[in-house]
């Protein structure tokens, strides 16, 4: 017999691939620093969790295993038929959304981020040499910085804001789908969810996680209320701030003027 595995077997099997996962980042972390050194570690500390994050989902979900979060809570993936277990594209796709999507958004966020405010500085005081940023080794890195060259004053402030406003939008929208989760009780992940995986369990009771999804949804109501709460005073900083530039514009043009 299999049902619908509840929240708390997808929590549980979420929090322990996430220990075997920062166990196998760790190890290949130490592996690096101890064969080239702390400075190639802290310079691709970030593309090894990469790698390792990948190569533990090629090693199950890809090679169609079980993780060993799954095994731990008996739990199977399945389409969205529930009748089959998801096809080798879905399962690539939920590696590459659940691994490397947040990795390039993350990086190309943070260069752009870093390209617009070095063309703001210099803009600003042209006679001084350019501000040392991130090396160059990449083609992405180097496009970026070609973009950002090109951009009018006026798109480089649409795109520092539009850039501040995803950086600000990622975590809500994780938060958002945390809450969602609490209340349904299905996709644990965003990744999942966008690729319709979704969790059988077999064997042992199959009504265990009833008892307690009500307290799931109460948590979830309560985090729907944070999270409301949490945008309503960014909103309102935002806007304290955008009043506080003006004033200090007008200001400014007001002691130019005397």
């Amino acid at each position: 017999m299999a049902a619908a595995a509840g929240p708390a077997r997808l929590v549980r099997c979420g929090q322990k691939d996430e220990l075997y996962r920062a166990g196998l980042r760790n190890g290949a972390g130490t592996a690096l620093r101890g064969l080239a050194g702390a400075r190639p570690w802290l310079e691709w500390r970030r593309e090894v969790e990469l790698l390792s994050d990948v190569a533990y989902f090629v090693l199950t979900t890809l090679s169609g295993y079980q993780t060993l979060g799954e095994e731990y809570v008996n739990i199977i993936q399945v389409d969205p038929s529930k009748k089959k277990v998801p096809s080798f594209l879905r399962r690539a796709l939920f590696i590459s959304l659940h691994t490397v999507l947040p990795y390039c958004l993350e990086k190309a966020l943070m260069h752009l981020e870093h390209e617009l405010q070095v063309e703001a500085e210099e803009s600003r005081a042209p006679e001084n040499p350019p501000a040392l940023g991130f090396p160059s080794r990449t083609f992405a890195r180097s496009w970026i910085r070609r973009w950002a060259g090109e951009l009018t004053e006026q798109q480089k402030k649409t795109a520092s804001q539009v850039v501040y406003v995803l950086k600000q939008s990622i975590p809500l929208l994780h938060r958002l789908h945390l809450a969602v989760f609490y209340i349904q009780g299905t996709f644990y992940h965003l990744s999942k969810r966008i690729t319709g995986i979704s969790y059988l369990h077999f064997g042992g009771l199959q009504g265990e996680d009833q008892s307690i999804r009500s307290s799931y949804k109460f948590l979830g109501i309560i985090s729907l209320f944070h999270l409301l709460l949490t945008i309503g005073v960014q909103v309102y900083s935002f806007k304290q701030k955008q009043r506080a530039r003006q004033e200090w514009r007008l200001h400014r043009s007001l002691a130019h003027q005397k």
